[in-house]
């Protein structure tokens, strides 16, 4: 992919996560939106890494590393999410 093919996904889940957000459906319609949400953030961060930080190419440790810490985040503030919603 063209850095501005992934500019075209990372504008449009932005626009998504922005309209779910607006919408009010992440109060009414329970954790799926906002899991949607996270899934899409997750997705636009992992392209930012791969991509616009050149990461496809680096070494496996590196690559390992962030996309570790990006799951350990985005699980913790999702979980942090669903336990304040109980």
């Amino acid at each position: 992919m063209t850095p501005n093919h992934i500019w075209l996904i990372l504008l449009a889940a932005t626009g998504v996560t922005f309209w779910l957000g607006e919408s009010g459906l992440s109060g009414s319609a329970g954790m799926a939106p906002v899991l949607v949400m996270f899934a899409l953030a997750f997705v636009k961060a992992l392209l930012v890494m791969r991509d616009f930080m050149e990461l496809r190419h680096a070494p496996a440790l590196w690559r390992w590393l962030l996309q570790g810490w990006l799951v350990l985040v985005t699980t913790g503030i999702v979980l942090a999410y669903w336990i304040g919603q109980r």
